[in-house]
């Protein structure tokens, strides 16, 4: 297994470090995230995805927040179901690249994005895209009637702060979705699959930016994740109820679905 650096190791000191350590790769990489995405999971993200948002079931008119919504696929797909969507993330970057596809959309009249062919009347309901901490959101209370994410929990700073701010911002009966890598419960499936997301990113990285913490930042963020077990443990402390972990790839990767008490 190829052995983190001393920065990769350092970027989980404290919160405030992961933060900016997180802002930094982020935005390192995003001009080539959908690509890497795509590759790395051998384009299977795109079924993951289909199926995280199917049973999230989000309906017309409601109010969806996606959070580190990256360069916009559920942001975008939430829109397509015909929700009202605002995309928020902590990188720059990937907002003007996500923003730069709704006006693609619009101008020329649809864009394929993921898993969907997003219109102008689709883009036209991507209400906005905000650069915001998961831990610490700019919205009111009690806002949206979803909110969902993809690799997100993973990769926050606070995940018990993100938690309780997205049971913050959600009405009352409102559902909250998590699609996200997941640490096997076997500890020789998690060695080798962690070793393999290691080896694999470093190659990757060192392919495409020179530098292999790029993307064995994925590993290393598993190895100090609580898994989707714990995760939904803290769903329920902070409120949450009808909390449901789905096992996506053989146990590799998971969904969360949790709601709101009405």
């Amino acid at each position: 297994m190829l052995r983190e650096t001393s920065a990769l190791e350092d970027a989980f000191d404290t919160p405030d470090i992961k933060r900016r350590y997180n802002s930094r790769m982020f935005g390192v990489i995003a001009d080539r995230y959908d690509f890497f995405t795509r590759v790395f999971s051998g384009d299977r993200d795109r079924r993951w995805k289909r199926q995280f948002m199917a049973a999230v079931g989000i309906r017309p008119g409601w109010r969806v927040l996606d959070l580190a919504c990256g360069t916009g696929d559920l942001t975008f797909e939430a829109a397509v179901m015909g929700a009202r969507t605002v995309g928020l993330d902590l990188t720059t970057r990937m907002l003007q690249l996500a923003s730069r596809k709704t006006a693609e959309a619009r101008q020329h009249g649809g864009i394929s994005v993921a898993n969907v062919t997003v219109t102008p009347e689709a883009a036209s309901r991507v209400t906005g895209w905000t650069a915001g901490d998961m831990a610490k959101l700019p919205i009111t209370s009690g806002t949206f009637d979803a909110v969902t994410t993809g690799y997100g929990l993973r990769n926050v700073a606070d995940l018990p702060a993100a938690i309780s701010e997205v049971h913050r911002v959600l009405k009352p009966g409102g559902v909250f979705g998590s699609l996200d890598f997941d640490r096997p419960g076997n500890a020789i499936v998690r060695a080798i699959y962690l070793n393999y997301l290691s080896v694999m990113g470093g190659a990757v990285g060192w392919c495409l930016h020179r530098d292999p913490d790029t993307y064995r930042y994925i590993s290393a963020s598993l190895r100090r994740y609580p898994g989707s077990n714990a995760v939904a443990d803290m769903l329920r402390d902070a409120g949450f109820v009808d909390v449901r972990t789905t096992s996506v790839f053989g146990g590799l990767m998971a969904i969360h679905l949790a709601k709101r008490p009405a």
